[in-house]
């Protein structure tokens, strides 16, 4: 899929965020414009607050801070052969898969079974304190993801070895 296409996504899945949320669709969005090789020179950062922690995932913000109070749009990069394990965060978030099939699930434990196959223009919610897990198998991952924050991660589980210790996501 285009970057140019990917924005667009991101920009009706933030209106559709604000809407979930209870944020005033109406209200003014920051005036913002970005071709698509604008779009693929934004930086990629690692764990930020909403994100798994995860080594390897990298993160672009789209639109606003996920650490702030207000809608935010980030993008998700995510490797081949990757597990996150069952979590929550504390905004009601919705997504898009733009490549890749990615392997979501919801409940308290990750397992293989539970979750369903989703493959690009897929959408999903993440109801806010609904625990959720994903995987991906041969093939990298790229999910579009809005939200209302600001926004964090809490585990299910002790932390596992490549989740980032309790306490450094906002």
């Amino acid at each position: 899929m285009s970057p140019l296409l990917k924005a667009c996504i991101a920009c009706q899945l933030a209106l559709v965020a604000c809407a979930a949320c209870g944020k005033d669709p109406d209200a003014p969005l920051p005036a913002r414009r970005m071709t698509a090789s604008e779009i693929a020179q934004h930086p990629a950062l690692g764990a930020i607050a909403g994100t798994s922690g995860l080594a390897g995932i990298r993160t672009v913000v789209l639109a606003g801070d996920p650490a702030q109070s207000g809608m935010y749009a980030i993008e998700l990069l995510v490797p081949a052969h990757t597990r996150i394990a069952a979590h929550r965060h504390r905004d009601d978030r919705t997504a898009v898969v733009v490549s890749g099939t990615w392997h979501f699930g919801y409940g308290r434990t990750a397992n293989d079974t539970g979750s369903k196959s989703l493959g690009p223009g897929s959408f999903y919610t993440e109801p806010a304190n609904t625990s959720h897990f994903a995987r991906t198998e041969n093939e990298p991952v790229a999910v579009i993801i809005t939200g209302n924050g600001p926004t964090d991660t809490r585990y299910e589980s002790p932390a596992h070895p490549d989740v980032a210790p309790e306490g450094s996501q906002p």
